[in-house]
């Protein structure tokens, strides 16, 4: 079934009816993109959120400087969006792009709201989702303040199992926050301490 990843994703937060998931696909709109493909560009007003089911989204920003900062990776079973611009409907900061060819399912925000309120209960599973996402940047967020290089990278080894040797180095040492060449070194001391 096509749907069945999305709505296994939905139904481990909350309960839905076989109308109510029949419903829920109705307001969905599949989308390919290949490599290097940008779902949204910064500057621009996020109107989608995405659905993983095969492939990686990545989400990031660039500063001032032309400096990447990653801010999150969406594999297959993960939702993405830039929520501020999604919420706001203001220009968004971030770039969202497939590091490799994806499909996704669009949830649009209009069919979000209709989604409120033909179905009180998705109200709770995308509030459940963004506290969920507000607590991990937090913990982000203290965990670049204090912990070590080396420190974080187990944790994003911890949090993105399937993306470790799948992603360039680049792209990890970004979301971490090192360099790559710090990364390389680390990544070596940690398989010679095995």
């Amino acid at each position: 079934m096509f749907f069945e990843l999305i709505l296994n994703n939905v139904c481990k937060l909350i309960q839905l009816t076989e109308p109510e998931k029949e419903q829920f696909v109705s307001y969905l709109h599949p989308k390919t993109m290949r490599k290097k493909e940008f779902l949204l560009r910064q500057g621009e007003v996020c109107k989608y959120s995405a659905f993983v089911l095969s492939g990686c989204l990545r989400g990031y920003s660039i500063d001032k400087n032309g400096t990447e900062h990653v801010l999150s990776f969406a594999p297959a079973d993960w939702w993405m969006a830039d929520m501020y611009s999604l919420i706001s409907q203001q220009p968004g900061v971030l770039n969202i792009e497939a590091l490799e060819e994806t499909e996704m399912l669009l949830l649009s925000k209009i069919n979000q709201d209709k989604l409120y309120a033909d179905i009180p209960k998705f109200e709770r599973f995308f509030r459940i989702l963004a506290e969920k996402s507000l607590v991990a940047n937090q913990q982000r967020l203290i965990d670049r303040l204090s912990l070590t290089g080396e420190e974080r990278y187990k944790i994003f080894c911890d949090r993105y199992p399937t993306l470790i040797n799948h992603l360039p180095q680049k792209q990890i040492a970004a979301y971490i926050g090192v360099s790559p060449e710090f990364l390389s070194r680390a990544r070596a001391e940690m398989a010679r301490s095995r």
